[in-house]
């Protein structure tokens, strides 16, 4: 072999080995940022609400979209001052990282703001949105923009989401809070905020025919109002109703949001799993999660491959157990009721309801709870967090809901 041949299979061998280690610190070491990024929240995903909605949606050899999702933790959820957070603080830990008081949206104990997920994608470009099945100024949906100690002043939420403008989808209801009384709101400053954001260009949508025929070719800015308080539950929507399913807000948002080159964030809160949960109703909350299921199916296929996906409980409300021993294959109301042991199938820690009832037809016993309360109340029980896509597979084992805003903020 001569030398000038040595020479180049010496700088080819080299080459090679520069392009190798450049391979392993790209795939190790840089970033690797997802194009979309969907956050899914809601109340009660814990095994043992996750365990009845699986047998209800279909029997006990049933899974659920959410168990698809390849990676899980169990995540912890207390607030800054109680072993037990409310929907606005255990909101607020997951949309700033930082852990704040129960009654406290997106500031520290001192009531300084706190940066939230929103504000650092929107700094980075992406476009950023917000759907959700209950008001738009719920304490979950308003941790990522309001920042405010005081989580039941809608009046003063809804003005600072309309005085920001920087949101691009927001779907969802809460039209009373955007309304002065003149029109049907509850709003006392006179202020018509609906009006306001179409004067900062939005495109106003009011049901689900409208939302359909929005154009999403020129990436609008949408703001959909779909109800004056939270939507309907999904027992109570029918195929030719105004209301839009989630699933179908989210599927209206992604189609907005992906026209986006620099990709987009969009928050989607499944509130009313916790607002069926206050109350005691157990089918209507096992129905919600399922309803969540289906949105995150629709998560799953239309925003792609490159799309990181989480799902994450925020809190656990009222304790809901199911009892007894349904045969493998009862679903739906086959697993309600009262159970072949002479129980209640579903039973609450707290909440409305308690014991048995005596009437004319017999003694019934649906739903009890064991402390009656007017509305159920907080439990001290970790949540799960499921996730796919770039990035997901550093949730597991054991960790604090903080970190759900890490690893996001990450792939910002």
């Amino acid at each position: 072999m001569n030398k000038k041949l040595r020479n180049r299979l010496l700088a080819l061998g080299c080459l090679a080995i520069f392009i190798a280690i450049g391979a392993v610190f790209y795939v190790n070491w840089v970033v690797q940022r997802p194009f979309a990024i969907i956050l899914f929240l809601t109340d009660n995903l814990s095994a043992s609400m996750l365990t009845p909605a699986r047998i209800y949606g279909g029997g006990a050899d049933h899974r659920l979209r959410l168990e698809e999702l390849p990676h899980l933790a169990l995540i912890t959820t207390h607030a800054n001052d109680f072993a037990v957070a409310d929907s606005a603080a255990a909101a607020s830990a997951i949309a700033t990282g930082r852990k704040v008081n129960n009654r406290s949206l997106s500031v520290d104990p001192g009531g300084k703001p706190l940066a939230t997920l929103l504000d650092r994608a929107r700094e980075r470009g992406r476009a950023t949105g917000i759907v959700s099945n209950t008001s738009l100024t719920d304490a979950t949906a308003a941790a990522f923009y309001a920042k405010t100690g005081d989580p039941l002043d809608f009046e003063k939420i809804a003005g600072d989401l309309a005085g920001a403008s920087s949101v691009n989808v927001l779907l969802g209801g809460g039209a009373a809070d955007f309304l002065p009384e003149l029109k049907d709101g509850r709003r006392k400053d006179g202020r018509d905020l609906v009006l306001e954001m179409r004067n900062k260009g939005y495109d106003i949508v009011r049901n689900k025919a409208e939302l359909e025929s929005t154009p999403g070719w020129r990436a609008p800015k949408v703001l959909g109002l779909f109800n004056a308080g939270n939507l309907s539950f999904a027992d109570e929507m029918t195929s030719s109703g105004s209301q839009p399913l989630l699933s179908e807000m989210v599927l209206q948002a992604i189609r907005f949001l992906q026209y986006n080159r620099k990709g987009y964030f969009l928050v989607v809160d499944a509130g009313l799993t916790g607002k069926a949960a206050v109350q005691n109703e157990g089918e209507r909350a096992l129905r919600e999660l399922l309803a969540l299921d289906r949105a995150v199916g629709i998560a799953v296929e239309y925003a792609g491959e490159d799309a990181l996906i989480v799902v994450a409980g925020k809190q656990s409300l009222g304790g809901l157990r199911l009892n007894g021993y349904p045969f493998r294959n009862d679903k739906g109301a086959g697993v309600l009721g009262i159970n072949a042991q002479g129980v209640a199938s579903l039973t609450w820690s707290t909440g409305p309801g308690s014991g048995t009832t005596a009437s004319p037809s017999g003694v019934s016993s649906a739903e009890p709870a064991a402390f009656r309360t007017a509305a159920a109340i907080g439990t001290a029980e970790d949540s799960l967090v499921l996730a796919s896509g770039p990035g997901s597979e550093k949730f597991t084992g054991f960790q604090d809901n903080t970190g759900i805003f890490q690893l996001i903020d990450k792939g910002l």
